[in-house]
């Protein structure tokens, strides 16, 4: 409660906000992060001295419970809870918000500026207990998928793997997945994002597998691939090889006040190098916490600098369409030297 207490005291400082002034979001994961609340509904007040969450009734005891330090109101029709809570006429709001709401909260006499989420930078540095919440989603997620990896076998489908691994972390502790795990076989697996399904292991086949666990609201992210049932073929371990090559790369550029842009350079030169570069397809990696996916990403265009504390992927990857693809992912706080929080042995282990 004194952390979020003091995240909104440094936002509200920020903003300088006049007396009658107020800033306004409806974005989830910001509210948590000033607030604690993680339930599905909720926009968030800031005034100069009062400070309004308001939620619907499904979430009143969750919202007593989780913001014992906030005005609570609970009112689905969140234009009108603002009409009457707020004696302040003027209101920053998060761009992020939709037009209709701006446009409704404007026919009820409010003046609008709408501003960049003013927390945005201030997530990027995890405090230690973001970290500790981090390691954790991270040391479960490692167990869980070394725990599944010893039972794949051929025939087994791509879903059957997935389901079972997001068990495991339950079993192991966690809150929930930290989003949708892919398991991608054979040609699915040069399919970044694939939707694991049908499709049975067969031997020989690359399998890629990106899961996390979720710990007190925090992400994990993890890739390994692996091949099943079948020594290893030549382009199978010469991708998978630079690949990690890459991987190390960029982890070896991470340090505080390094760019983004200079860590997705360090791990895609080399892919590039040795002529894969077009079959690197996506961005290095990108920040984790709250959100699976924040600030900073790390790619060619990325304007972005890293501070101390925070929480990156670095997953740079060579797919071939149709025959198979490697992905390696670990999740790093930056510092100097970087500290690797997914742990897991990386070699192109044979499974099945």
């Amino acid at each position: 409660m004194t952390r979020h207490r003091e995240r909104r005291l440094e936002v509200r400082a920020l903003l300088g906000l006049a007396s009658d002034e107020a800033f306004v979001t409806g974005d989830l994961p910001t509210i948590e992060y000033l607030t604690g609340f993680d339930g599905s509904n909720a926009t968030l007040a800031l005034g100069p001295e009062r400070e309004l969450l308001i939620t619907d009734g499904r979430y009143r005891e969750q919202a007593a419970a989780q913001c014992p330090d906030l005005e609570v109101c609970i009112d689905r029709d969140v234009n009108g809870a603002l009409a009457s809570g707020l004696t302040q006429r003027r209101l920053r709001i998060d761009d992020r918000s939709s037009a209709s709401f701006v446009a409704a909260l404007r026919s009820r006499g409010f003046s609008i500026t709408a501003i960049a989420d003013p927390v945005a930078a201030a997530r990027m540095a995890k405090d230690a207990d973001e970290q500790r919440a981090l390691a954790a989603a991270c040391a479960i997620t490692a167990q869980a998928l070394a725990d599944i990896a010893a039972s794949i076998a051929v025939g087994q489908r791509e879903v059957e793997i997935a389901r079972r691994l997001e068990l495991r972390f339950a079993e192991l502790g966690a809150d929930d997945r930290a989003f949708p795990s892919i398991v991608g076989s054979g040609p699915n697996s040069a399919i970044p994002h694939h939707r694991p399904g049908k499709r049975a292991l067969e031997a020989g086949d690359l399998l890629v597998i990106d899961c996390g666990a979720k710990v007190d609201g925090y992400h994990a992210d993890m890739t390994r691939t692996f091949v099943v049932g079948a020594k290893a073929q030549p382009w199978q371990r010469e991708i998978h090889a630079l690949v990690e090559e890459a991987r190390r790369a960029g982890i070896e550029a991470i340090r505080p006040g390094a760019s983004a842009a200079s860590i997705d350079h360090a791990a895609r030169s080399g892919i590039a190098e040795a002529g894969y570069g077009e079959h690197f397809v996506h961005g290095t990696g990108h920040g984790v916490g709250l959100q699976i996916h924040e600030a900073p990403m790390l790619s060619r265009t990325s304007s972005a600098s890293l501070p101390e504390g925070a929480v990156i992927t670095v997953e740079p990857g060579i797919y071939l369409p149709g025959r198979g693809g490697v992905r390696i992912e670990d999740t790093v706080v930056v510092a100097n030297p970087a500290q690797v929080l997914t742990t897991l042995e990386r070699g192109l282990t044979r499974v099945g």
